[in-house]
């Protein structure tokens, strides 16, 4: 794959995370419900909401350093070992900074 779809893909990852994240904390800023029971079920998700915003914001992070590694030309390589990172990986991890055999011997 080349690199200038590979840059529109991990963008148009980071608007899809970045208009959830909205949605999420939209979502957070309902006021509770007067029945306790209800209070309690909307407390439970919202635990499950915000966790799943902290993991939105952290790929969001990993695939902005992705585009930052796509402009200085290291974007595919293994920081580890410098060897080329597999397109199977970058398909299935499109941050990943490390090749699947440095992976596998950590």
């Amino acid at each position: 794959m080349d690199i200038t779809k590979r840059k529109m893909l991990i963008a148009a990852r980071i608007k899809e995370l970045t208009a959830h994240m909205q949605q999420i904390s939209d979502d957070l800023d309902q006021p509770l419900p007067a029945d306790l029971e209800d209070q309690a079920i909307d407390l439970e998700d919202d635990e499950v909401l915000s966790s799943l915003g902290r993991a939105n914001s952290q790929e969001v992070r990993l695939l902005n350093d992705a585009l930052k590694r796509i402009a200085d030309g290291t974007y595919g390589t293994c920081l580890k070992c410098g060897a080329p990172i597999s397109s199977e990986r970058l398909d299935a991890v499109p941050y990943a900074m490390i090749c699947r055999n440095c992976v596998v011997q950590d």
